[in-house]
């Protein structure tokens, strides 16, 4: 029996949360499976992704260090305060394998083996790099969490685009194991606007996500009476778009959506403009769901989608996303879309395949 720990950041919906639990929830005999958050989740969000755990028989263990955004300041805090707790849980159950998720688990496992350097023989580490974007505003903290992960030869990568990345940054070529997507069963989704053609946009409300790009979009579609954009999510930059969505006959602003992938296929299209991602699941989700998805050609989103996908833009273009929503959308055949994309994704985006390669890792011998 292997006992495989999960550091996350918090309980919450997010992308590498969203992998780490895919991954706990496997069925697997020889493995047991703990799930470790370093900051204590708040959100409408957590109970459910905590049940949603522990139904499948992973062990949940919550933290007592609050979630303030401020900076990097608590970050640091939190993964400096970590290991006074971490070794509590680990004396109790004596992990075979850590997996730690982004950069505040990243800084958090660090801190815990520079305090208990002694314990670092007992274990495996693997660490899955998540974005094509590392350390922003950190990097010489970066830097020696880099020098760690590559000694211990751990770092997995979720897309060409982010080995690529990870390699022109740090100088090593990690092996490839992309996301995979497992799907409930549909429901419908009571907010779609009939005789409309319903585009959905789902995440965070971040610089990141190409939010300003996505509120340009609206605000030029606003006069065409086809569309309706269904913008769901939260972030530093919600007061901007319901600033800029006040009024608009075209959009509704809601809270982010706990088990959207369920209500994606009520939808007609999703568009996401991002600026950078490391290997989208929301987009994978959309494609399994049927959902054909409007893309920014950014590294870590146009390797989720067939290299020939007609629906995306370069380089964030305002003007070719209106191209595609007044000239291509019109008479697209929406349902070849569908198929194309999900049988591409259903290819290369299994959930089975995701824990099969990690768990082969993780029986390794260290």
């Amino acid at each position: 029996m292997k006992r495989v720990f999960h550091i996350i950041s918090h309980f919450d919906m997010g992308g590498a949360e969203r992998v780490a639990a895919s991954i706990a929830k496997s069925a697997s005999p020889d493995m047991e499976y703990h799930v470790l958050e370093v900051v204590r989740g708040r959100s409408a969000y957590t109970k459910v992704f905590i049940g949603e755990l522990r139904a499948a028989g992973v062990h949940c263990h919550r933290s007592l260090m609050p979630d303030i955004r401020f900076h990097f300041v608590f970050e640091r805090i939190a993964a400096l305060l970590f290991p006074l707790r971490f070794i509590i849980v680990w004396l109790r159950w004596r992990p075979d394998v850590i997996h730690t998720h982004t950069e505040v688990p990243d800084m958090s496992t660090l801190a815990f083996f520079t305090l208990f350097p002694g314990l670092l023989g007992k274990c495996r580490i693997v660490r899955t790099i998540h974005n094509t974007r590392l350390w922003t505003g950190q990097r010489r903290l970066g830097a020696a969490c880099e020098r760690f992960f590559k000694r211990e030869r751990g770092n997995v990568a979720i897309s060409p685009s982010v080995r690529d990345a990870y390699a022109g940054a740090y100088g090593e070529q990690a092996p490839i194991i992309p996301n995979g997507v497992e799907l409930p069963e549909a429901k419908p989704y009571p907010g779609i606007v009939k005789d409309k053609v319903n585009i959905l946009f789902a995440g965070r409300l971040e610089p990141q996500k190409g939010i300003s790009r996505l509120l340009d979009i609206i605000e030029a579609m606003a006069g065409d009476g086809r569309y309706f954009f269904h913008v769901m999510g939260d972030g530093q930059l919600l007061a901007e778009a319901q600033r800029r969505l006040a009024g608009l006959p075209n959009a509704s602003l809601t809270p982010p959506l706990y088990g959207l992938s369920a209500y994606m296929p009520s939808f007609d299209y999703m568009i996401m403009p991002s600026e950078f991602e490391g290997l989208s699941i929301v987009s994978i989700e959309a494609s399994m769901a049927g959902l054909p998805n409007i893309i920014n050609n950014c590294p870590g989103l146009k390797d989720t989608m067939p290299p020939d996908w007609p629906l995306k833009v370069e380089g964030n273009s305002l003007e070719q996303y209106l191209h595609l929503l007044r000239h291509v959308l019109p008479g697209a055949n929406r349902e070849a879309l569908a198929g194309r994309a999900r049988a591409y994704a259903q290819e290369h985006f299994g959930i089975c395949a995701m824990r099969r390669k990690y768990e082969t890792i993780y029986r390794k011998e260290k």
